[in-house]
C-alpha cells in the first residue's frame, strides 16, 4: 500500500468523528483521492504532503470528467477534514467559490418522496430490514437511523428520542408520536427488537447495511430517501392546512403574510424534526 493511501486510511481509523456513515464515506472518498493524486503523477506524497497544487488539479480533473457538484463539494469535505488533521488546514481555501465550484441546487419544486406499500414491504425477505423501512416511512429517519433504531430507548410514548450515535453529524433529537398508524409499527418494531436494535445480534451494521441493501434492490426498491421527503411532506401538510410546493401546493411569493410567517415556523420545526438546523435545507424536501 503506498504511503499516502495507509497514512489516511491510520487517520480515519484513529479519528472516529460522526456517524458510522460519515465515517465510511470519508476513508472510502480520501482512498479515491490518494488514487487521483497518484494517476496525476504525484508519486511518494504523506500526509502532510498536501499543497495548493495538488486540490488544484484534482479539482480541475473532476471538472474535466464531469463529476456532479455535489460530489465534488463531498470530496472537498473529506479533504478539508483531511488538513485540519494535519494542521494544514491554510493549503485549502474556506470557500468553494475560490475554485470555481458553484453552489449546488437544493431547491427545485420536483417531488422526490417516495412510499412502500404492503405489497412492496412483503417482498422485503428480511424482517429486521422490512421493519427498517417501516420506520423510515413512519418517521422521516434515515437509514442508518432505521438500522441502529432501539425501540426500548428511543419510545417514550407520545414520542421519539434518538441517540447522537444513531445519527448523522451526532445530534440527538426528538420526534413526535402522532398517530396510531406510527404507534403500530413502534409496537411491532418493539415485539421484533427485544431490548437492541433493528440490527440482528448476530450481524454488525456493515453486514446488515449490505442485506438491507440487497433486499431492497431484489424487491425493486430504491432511492429510500424519498421516505424522508415523503413524511416532510405530510408533516408540511398537516401543520399548515396546506400541500408543500414540491407536492403541488402554493410557492412561498403566493403565501399571505400570515401564511409566510407559519410556513417559516413548520418549516423550522419539520427541519428540526429531520435532523437538520437550517431551514434552508429542509426546502429540498418541501420546495419553496
Amino acid at each position: 500500500m503506498r504511503d499516502l493511501n495507509y497514512q489516511l486510511k491510520q487517520l480515519c481509523q484513529q479519528c472516529r468523528e460522526g456517524a458510522y456513515n460519515t465515517q465510511a464515506n470519508r476513508e472510502h472518498i480520501l482512498t479515491l483521492v490518494a488514487n487521483e493524486l497518484h494517476a496525476l503523477g504525484y508519486r511518494g506524497m504523506t500526509a502532510r504532503s498536501l499543497k495548493p497544487k495538488h486540490i488544484e488539479a484534482l479539482i480541475k480533473d473532476w471538472f474535466a470528467k464531469g463529476i456532479a457538484i455535489g460530489t465534488i463539494k463531498n470530496r472537498m469535505a473529506a479533504i478539508r477534514w483531511w488538513a485540519r488533521k494535519v494542521n494544514k488546514q491554510n493549503v485549502v481555501a474556506r470557500s468553494n467559490e475560490h475554485y470555481g465550484i458553484p453552489d449546488r441546487r437544493f431547491v427545485t419544486n420536483k417531488s422526490k418522496a417516495k412510499t412502500v406499500t404492503g405489497e412492496q414491504l412483503a417482498k422485503v425477505k428480511d424482517e429486521h430490514v422490512r421493519m427498517s423501512l417501516e420506520l423510515q416511512q413512519a418517521f422521516g429517519l434515515r437509514r442508518e437511523e432505521a438500522m441502529k433504531f432501539q425501540p426500548s430507548f428511543a419510545d417514550q410514548g407520545d414520542h421519539l428520542v434518538l441517540k447522537a450515535s444513531w445519527t448523522k453529524g451526532g445530534r440527538e433529537r426528538t420526534i413526535p408520536v402522532r398517530t396510531e398508524a406510527q404507534r403500530d409499527v413502534l409496537n411491532r418494531a418493539r415485539r421484533l427488537a427485544g431490548l437492541g436494535s433493528l440490527i440482528p445480534s448476530n450481524r454488525n451494521y456493515r453486514e446488515q447495511m449490505r442485506i438491507y441493501e440487497g433486499n431492497t434492490c431484489r424487491a425493486g426498491l430504491s432511492k429510500m430517501h424519498g421516505l424522508r421527503h415523503a413524511y416532510a411532506q405530510n408533516r408540511y401538510e398537516e401543520l399548515t392546512g396546506w400541500k408543500a410546493p414540491a407536492a403541488g401546493g402554493p410557492v412561498t411569493k403566493d403565501l399571505t403574510t400570515e401564511q409566510r410567517e407559519l410556513d417559516r415556523e413548520v418549516r423550522l420545526q419539520i427541519s428540526r424534526e429531520l435532523g437538520h438546523d437550517r431551514e434552508a435545507v429542509v426546502s429540498a424536501y418541501l420546495g419553496k
